[in-house]
């Protein structure tokens, strides 16, 4: 295992303008608000610091966790023993290419992207204000809702290579489909994503946003902490109405519980630990492929230790 606290003041030294955090708590960082310390927090400022920040991480061996917004993390109470990078704020940049067309810094969050659409009059980003991830947890996980997915509007995308190299690929090229990319599951990194868009009415633009806020509002237990949909869709069904149907509603394990205003969400009820979380899920599971012979599959990327 590397000496973290001797790579941190070597990537301070090599790279003095990189924010670097010890022992900072994840739980402050995941919408799910569980999670322990990671060991090392990095927050990088551009896609060249985040670049050479991972080239050192790599170089040292470093057990590195990459995530953006937290809001579809769940993270174990002992934290994370290596490194985490964080795209964030620091990375939040949104500006016009051209008169409809936009680039977006992995760490902006979609809302604002959504937002920043309507200031300029632009359609077809409305689906993604209140989807609480960010620009580049969308692209990795091809985000959507209410009938629109990033796919429908990406142009291409800004990312880290495994060779350390910044990159760019057009959306054709990365394979997105329901709630995935060729970047999932890979080693590759977005740092940005260019959106093209449509001209459009920006009252009307900004009404059909505060639909889909209200509908948000009247359908998901918002007021708790989760992480959104804690299950994928699977083939020939929703997992929200077979969990329903399973008469789960309520169900608790410890202070996490499927969320009694829509089964497709389990919730931190109150003092949620990771193990509550993922027993109840797996209770879930279990409950599910007896009654319909379908094993649901995580939408929350459950983070696991590595190994001693």
């Amino acid at each position: 295992m590397p000496d973290y606290a001797a790579l941190a003041r070597e990537l301070k030294a090599a790279l003095p303008g990189l924010e670097i955090r010890e022992n900072e708590p994840m739980s402050e960082r995941c919408s799910f608000k569980i999670g322990g310390p990671a060991r090392l927090m990095l927050l990088p400022g551009s896609a060249g610091e985040c670049a050479a920040a991972l080239g050192a991480l790599r170089a040292a061996g470093a057990d590195t966790l990459v995530f953006g917004a937290g809001t579809n993390l769940l993270v174990p109470d002992e934290g994370w023993p290596g490194a985490a990078l964080c795209i964030s704020k620091p990375m939040s940049a949104l500006r016009l290419i051209d008169p409809v067309t936009v680039f977006a810094g992995a760490g902006a969050s979609l809302n604002a992207l959504a937002v920043f659409a309507a200031q300029h009059s632009l359609t077809g980003l409305e689906f993604a204000h209140g989807i609480p991830g960010s620009v580049g947890g969308g692209v990795v996980m091809n985000a959507g809702a209410y009938g629109g997915e990033i796919k429908d509007v990406l142009e291409s995308a800004e990312f880290i290579d495994e060779d350390g190299a910044v990159k760019s690929l057009p959306a054709a090229e990365l394979h997105l489909g329901y709630r995935r990319s060729d970047f999932s599951g890979s080693s590759r990194v977005v740092t940005g994503a260019v959106f093209r868009l449509e001209p459009g009415d920006g009252a009307e633009i900004r009404a059909r946003m505060a639909e889909l806020i209200e509908k948000r509002r009247a359908s998901q237990p918002l007021e708790y902490p989760s992480a959104g949909s804690t299950f994928k869709r699977p083939a020939g069904g929703y997992a929200a109405a077979m969990i329903d149907e399973c008469g789960l509603k309520g169900l608790a394990v410890g202070g996490a519980m499927v969320s009694e205003k829509h089964a497709g969400f389990v919730i931190n009820a109150g003092g949620a630990t990771y193990a509550d979380v993922t027993a109840l899920m797996r209770e879930i599971q279990e409950r599910v492929y007896a009654r319909f012979g379908v094993m649901l599959e995580p939408e929350v990327k459950i983070v696991e230790p590595p190994r001693a």
